[in-house]
């Protein structure tokens, strides 16, 4: 499933927010790794991110947040969940943890170009 994926970056306090595009609110919000959110909506299907300290948790320079041609991939199994960010042609991060927020199996993409 792909969506279409809307960022933006705050330089001064540095988060980066994204949300796919038509989806409002969400049903819960989990922190999947130091500090990285991920909202999912009632059918539990993941629907924002969001990074607090953004530079400092992904590991990259301000400027290269500031980007809005973003990428996030979220895909489960019954055991894990495996998320991956780019921006621009840059491999921004990739981390995998327990799925013990019963998200179905999916493979999904938010896509800031879609």
């Amino acid at each position: 499933m792909k969506k279409r994926l809307i960022s933006s970056y705050d330089e001064i306090n540095d988060i980066f927010v994204g949300k796919v595009d038509g989806e409002n609110g969400f049903y819960a919000d989990f922190d999947i790794s130091d500090g990285i959110f991920l909202g999912i909506n009632k059918d539990n299907c993941p629907n924002s991110i969001y990074v607090s300290d953004a530079s400092r948790v992904l590991n990259v320079s301000k400027q290269t947040l500031e980007n809005s041609d973003v990428k996030i991939t979220v895909s489960c199994d019954s055991t894990c969940l495996y998320f991956s960010m780019f921006i621009g042609n840059l491999h921004i991060c990739s981390y995998r943890c327990k799925n013990i927020f019963k998200i179905p199996f999916i493979d999904f993409e938010m896509d800031s170009n879609y």
